[in-house]
């Protein structure tokens, strides 16, 4: 078919895939209809007057549509396409009405004015000078982003991840891009190995290059961190590289000795012959925790002296009620030792033995300090003690770039830490919050190590209650009849146990049994909109939380979020809504930050924050978020792939948060990924009900399936006295 050339407006985008850049859009080509345009248009803004080759054909349900090779933007030259071009939000800060005025003030010259002698803008009425600059800096940057993006798009970088490399780097973006693409791998969000692989081959970097070979190293290295692991034993890293790079086993090795003398990773012996390979900072933090927690153990001084010699009988009495043997050992553990763990499940008491720890520890007058990993799990701990709890990253008051305002030099004004969800506290977080405490002080852990290890790598409360391990630690065990009255509590302790969960005649655990994934799907969305709302009359977005094993599939949760948000935050006219790549956010949207950002709100954003849509603003170009700590965050739309929507989350992505309703869909496409501690975790997460939607051998698999194996951590060697000091 004859290629094609075809001048239109961007009117609008019907879908865009930010990976590969197929676009579906409607233009404008000024002959009253609006025509399908399907193809490469990458980057493309509604407003823009562009200029596309391609082939005209015609599809079986859409009709006629210009398939597009590649694009152009064609400034627009009569005065109603710059009042469409300048009011379609494309420049940050100019909206439809500020659009009007400044055609109207300079007509056809007004992209120019824009362009070469920004200044005059002050001459529009009711424009002053500081929305003047803004619009100015708005457009070059623009510019410069379209020139980046037009580099990319060759390569098939998505438009938010060029709009990353353009910040990150500014005007050298394109001179990084060429020479050093690798860099773009640990300096920019979102940009990977495999994306930076792409880069480089069409730049021209060999396949064999030591470059491209060191850099698929530390890559290999750091998918390992993002699946738990602190470091890989050297010959599983080696062949893990070989499987990503396709090279020579001989030039894997010789890189990787280059590495270890350029210091770029660390080789280390363990015990049982094992050659471990690090990451530096991975490898620092393992260090620094092992020997930190053990100075704080050993340390003579003592910042609650009054606990020594303390009458316990007397103590315990005070508190007015009748402690169980392990919760009465576990309270004296924590007043008299640095260091102490306090685990069990739920109905065992810990929630009643850390308060009387604090109550006991206030009434000698001691400062006590409380954290959590979440705003969730904070709020909750709060509720509990009664004494102000915050999360670790605002404890730590975590500034841009990861370092903390309290360390070993400026350590946290507290007689007594106490820290809940432990088994969420991963190795990197862990090393910032103990290096804060101060000598003397005492450290209590509190969490159930049955639960899932934490997100980022690590196992540390698993770790720190290992055989041979010097912390000491109370385990409860005991599960309290009030606690036994609930099918939530009993049936977390049944599969924590390994056995089925009894699902006929409790007001509280339910089952809707059914076998594909696909209807698990539409029962769970009637369950969370329908059912249970009208049976318990909870709120399907603030009360209710799906918890799936996994993201992918017909039942995870990546699906399960499209389908949950149609049914209870659907399109409305009239209130504006912001589509990116394959999602929309809407107002009312309940939302999930997916990294952490030390730059955002007052002491950062961190992954698993949750949060709602609380306004959406086109002409600004960014959304504010309340987050579940009340704090309202702004994000630019160049930004949001940093937020995901939080209708369904992995059971993962749930560690530490409490919701009086979880609704569990447990179906077999899931698996790999159904083992007990999964299941248990999801159990755990609910307060008042449990929902399970899926198959009986899915729950029966899940069951009967304990966890994978441990981690590839070296703590619980570096905390035995035999363990590696440095």
């Amino acid at each position: 078919m004859n290629a094609a050339v075809l001048e239109a407006v961007l009117e609008r985008i019907t879908y865009a895939n930010e990976d590969n850049g197929y676009t579906v859009a409607k233009v404008d080509t000024g002959r009253g209809d609006l025509v399908t345009v399907v193809g490469a248009l990458l980057g493309a803004q509604p407003g823009e007057s562009i200029r596309m080759r391609g082939r005209w054909g015609s599809h079986p349900q859409y009709g006629k549509q210009f398939h597009v090779d590649d694009y152009t933007t064609v400034l627009p030259a009569t005065v109603q396409g710059i009042r469409r071009y300048l009011g379609s939000g494309l420049i940050k800060g100019i909206g439809p009405v500020l659009a009007d005025r400044i055609v109207e003030h300079f007509g056809v010259d007004a992209l120019r004015i824009i362009e070469d002698e920004p200044k005059r803008l002050i001459e529009v009425p009711k424009l002053g000078p500081k929305r003047t600059k803004l619009i100015a800096d708005a457009w070059e940057e623009q510019k410069a982003i379209k020139e980046v993006m037009l580099f990319l798009q060759g390569v098939g970088v998505s438009t938010s991840l060029a709009v990353r490399v353009y910040k990150q780097y500014g005007d050298k973006a394109i001179d990084v891009v060429r020479d050093e693409p690798y860099r773009l791998a640990s300096d920019v969000w979102g940009i990977g190995f495999r994306t930076a692989d792409l880069i480089a081959k069409a730049v021209g970097i060999p396949h064999d290059s030591p470059q491209r070979v060191k850099a698929g190293l530390q890559f290999t290295l750091s998918e390992a961190t993002s699946n738990g692991n602190c470091f890989l034993p050297e010959q599983e890293l080696i062949s893990d590289a070989i499987k990503i790079l396709q090279v020579d086993t001989g030039l894997i090795i010789e890189c990787l000795a280059e590495l270890v003398a350029e210091e770029g990773v660390v080789r280390e012996q363990l015990p049982d012959e094992l050659t471990a390979i690090y990451l530096v900072p991975f490898h620092r933090a393992e260090i620094s925790l092992a020997n930190q927690l053990t100075t704080l153990l050993r340390t003579s001084g003592d910042r609650m002296p009054a606990f020594r010699g303390v009458d316990w009988d007397k103590a315990l009495q005070w508190l007015g009620t009748e402690l169980e043997a392990h919760q009465a050992e576990a309270v004296k553990l924590a007043l008299t030792e640095k260091v102490a763990v306090l685990t069990g499940g739920p109905g065992c008491g810990k929630s009643f033995t850390v308060r009387s720890i604090v109550r006991l520890a206030v009434a000698k007058n001691a400062k006590v300090v409380l954290a959590a990993p979440t705003g969730r799990a904070a709020k909750r701990l709060t509720e509990l003690t009664g004494h102000e709890a915050r999360t670790v990253h605002r404890l730590l008051e975590l500034k841009p770039g990861g370092d903390a305002a309290y360390d070993r030099d400026n350590p946290i004004d507290a007689d007594l830490v106490v820290v809940d969800e432990a088994s969420m506290l991963d190795l990197l977080l862990a090393n910032k919050l103990v290096k804060a405490v101060a000598p003397g002080a005492h450290l209590l852990l509190v969490g159930d190590v049955d639960q899932l290890p934490s997100v980022g790598a690590g196992e540390v409360l698993r770790d720190v209650l290992a055989p041979g391990s010097p912390i000491p630690h109370v385990r409860l065990t005991h599960v309290f009849r009030q606690a036994q009255e609930s099918g939530v509590v009993m049936n977390a302790h049944r599969i924590n146990s390994g056995d089925y969960p009894q699902i006929q005649g409790l007001p509280d655990f339910f089952l809707f049994a059914v076998d594909e994934a696909e209807q698990a799907a539409e029962t769970t969305v009637d369950v969370v909109a329908n059912r249970i709302p009208r049976k318990f009359g909870l709120d399907p977005r603030r009360d209710i939380q799906v918890l799936a094993p996994m993201h992918r599939g017909p039942a995870g949760a990546g699906a399960l979020n499209a389908v949950l948000q149609e049914a209870l935050t659907p399109a409305r006219e009239n209130l504006p809504e912001k589509r990116f790549g394959g999602r929309v956010f809407r107002i009312g949207d309940k939302v999930t930050q997916i990294r952490n950002n030390y730059d955002k709100g007052a002491n950062g954003v961190f992954n698993g924050t949750l949060g709602v849509v609380t306004a959406l603003d086109p002409v600004e170009q960014k959304l504010v978020v309340r987050t579940d700590e009340d704090e309202e965050v702004d994000y630019d739309f160049s930004e949001l792939d940093e937020l995901s929507h939080a209708y369904a989350v992995t059971i993962h992505r749930s560690q530490g948060s409490e919701y009086p309703c979880v609704v569990i869909p447990m179906t077999t496409s899931a698996w790999m990924m159904l083992q007990r501690n999964l299941l248990y975790t999801a159990v755990t997460r609910a307060k008042k009900l449990v929902v399970l939607v899926g198959s009986k051998r899915a729950i029966g698999q899940a069951v009967r399936t304990v966890g994978a194996g441990r981690r590839h951590t070296a703590l619980a060697h570096r905390l035995t006295p035999r363990g590696t000091r440095s």
